[in-house]
């Protein structure tokens, strides 16, 4: 796989990931819930920090973050820039593709989003607003996709959690966390084609 279907790819993702943002932000109210099909929602929610939520306390937390997210896919640019150079199976440039995009989304979010949008709490927020919510480096990511497939309270009978409401699958999230986990997904099953062991 070339360099440039590698790119367009990338690019293809972070169109999709960032129009997807940029629709939530300026269509809908933080919290505000569509349901599509019962088991799958819109749910629009900010991300301040890490995966699940998970935050770097302290005043600069959100820098520290932020800065690591960019030398992370620093990282993973080159790294992929690597595989295309030496002629890597396909699966495997796919994959680290699909990371770099969706890293690449979240970025654009932790960078960005603090200085172009103002807030979203109980108003739909403005592109390029006068007052934005943050400052550069200081954005939060925007997440939408929300798969409630089950949500009841669980049998008393059920070990460590009978009797107490329940929600299986509880994250949102968004296009570039789809991409990263697919990336991910992709060389776990994949390992033994895109890790092949010299003969």
């Amino acid at each position: 796989m070339s360099l440039k279907k590698a790119s367009l790819l990338i690019l293809l993702i972070l169109l999709i990931d960032q129009v997807s943002k940029i629709y939530i932000k300026t269509h809908f109210m933080l919290g505000q819930e569509i349901d599509v099909l019962g088991w799958f929602r819109i749910l629009f929610v900010e991300n301040d920090g890490m995966a699940w939520g998970a935050k770097i306390p302290g005043s600069y937390g959100k820098i520290i973050l932020t800065s690591f997210r960019i030398v992370a896919v620093s990282l993973i640019s080159y790294w992929l820039w690597d595989t295309i150079r030496k002629k890597s199976p396909r699966i495997l440039i796919i994959s680290v593709s699909l990371i770099l995009a969706g890293a690449f989304g979240n970025i654009i979010d932790s960078v960005f989003y603090g200085v172009i949008f103002d807030s979203s709490l109980g108003q739909i927020a403005t592109l390029f607003a006068d007052e934005p919510y943050g400052e550069l480096l200081k954005g939060k990511v925007v997440d939408m996709l929300y798969f409630p497939m089950y949500s009841d309270i669980l049998p008393n009978w059920v070990p460590l959690w009978g009797g107490e409401y329940f929600v299986f699958f509880a994250p949102v999230f968004n296009i570039a966390d789809t991409a990263i986990s697919t990336g991910f997904g992709l060389l776990v099953v994949f390992n033994k084609k895109a890790f092949p062991k010299d003969k």
